[in-house]
């Protein structure tokens, strides 16, 4: 019998041209509460994707029309799909075969002939992994820090969509051409800064990158990184002023609660904003809780990123 959906469950694709392992996989993820769709070739998934985004994809490698490796090939062109995890389902044993996979892109593989319990664990590690990932690139994105990491020569490696738009305003701001990807240097105020503090080894006078223009502060710092020679670069950015009419006319607040929201920008503890308005805490507290709710977020993280996306403070 097939089990209610979980709030954890997923959407898994299986693309496999063989019935008998359709209906076997099918019914393996169904009854383990997952939502499954069926492709039987390359071409039908990648239309199908096009419909209903899966969160995880079971691929054949040998299919008619393009094969399993054409198809994650075109998958991870597209950033429409590209972050969807792919495991291969194979029953070619020769190592490269299986290397090939993971240069497409491939996550994982499954050889054949399936065996569900090994299929079901290997879903739940990927698919855990994946809304990790997620998670932490939506704290980045709701958070007033952005990140992005470099190679020891001051090349983006890694870019978040608050780190592109810091560095949007940044150049703007700064009137600097360049691009904002992967495989491209920073701007050349921010690696110069990179480059000395390289090659001073953590001891140079600025450990920070520190920049005004416009009446806006950017700021940058390195902290350790995973991967030896990669670097993650925290990025935040403050104005120096806040048109609190803007702030409280955009997003529907009071004039006291667009106060209390620049002053937590600032780095404010509750009490300390209760002293420079002439507040309780709890007062303080108590108008977070609406401002919370007023723009539908959870944290002051969250709130403050909300309008210094959404007005010009």
């Amino acid at each position: 019998m097939t089990s209610k959906l979980s709030p954890t469950s997923g959407t898994v694709m299986i693309v496999d041209d063989t019935p008998g392992n359709l209906a076997l996989l099918s019914d393996t993820l169904s009854e383990a509460g997952y939502r499954v769709l069926v492709a039987t070739d390359g071409l039908s998934a990648l239309e199908q994707i096009t419909y209903l985004k899966p969160d995880i994809i079971l691929l054949d490698v040998m299919m008619p029309g393009i094969d399993g490796f054409e198809t994650c090939n075109r998958l991870k062109a597209s950033p429409e799909t590209a972050d969807i995890p792919v495991l291969f389902m194979t029953a070619l044993s020769e190592l490269d075969n299986l290397l090939r996979g993971f240069d497409e892109g491939a996550v994982d593989y499954i050889v054949k002939p399936i065996r569900p319990p090994e299929v079901l664990a290997r879903v739940d590690v990927q698919l855990t992994q994946a809304r990790n990932l997620r998670r932490a690139e939506n704290a980045l994105n709701h958070s007033p820090f952005s990140a992005l990491a470099t190679d020891p020569s001051g090349r983006i490696t890694w870019l978040t969509p608050g780190g592109s738009r810091w560095l949007d305003e940044f150049r703007q701001t700064h009137v600097l051409t360049g691009e904002n990807e992967v495989g491209a240097p920073l701007p050349k105020p921010l690696l110069e800064w990179f480059g000395a503090r390289l090659a001073a080894a953590g001891k140079s006078d600025r450990d920070s990158f520190e920049s005004r223009r416009a009446g806006v502060d950017f700021s940058a710092r390195i902290t350790p990184c995973q991967h030896a020679d990669e670097y993650l670069l925290v990025l935040e950015k403050h104005s120096g002023t806040w048109d609190l009419d803007s702030v409280r006319q955009s997003l529907g607040l009071t004039f006291r609660e667009a106060e209390i929201l620049m002053w937590i920008s600032r780095g404010k503890t509750n009490k300390e904003v209760g002293m420079i308005l002439g507040s309780s805490p709890r007062t303080i507290n108590k108008h977070l809780e609406h401002i919370f709710e007023k723009l539908g977020v959870v944290t002051r993280a969250a709130a403050v990123s909300m309008v210094l996306q959404r007005t010009p403070v």
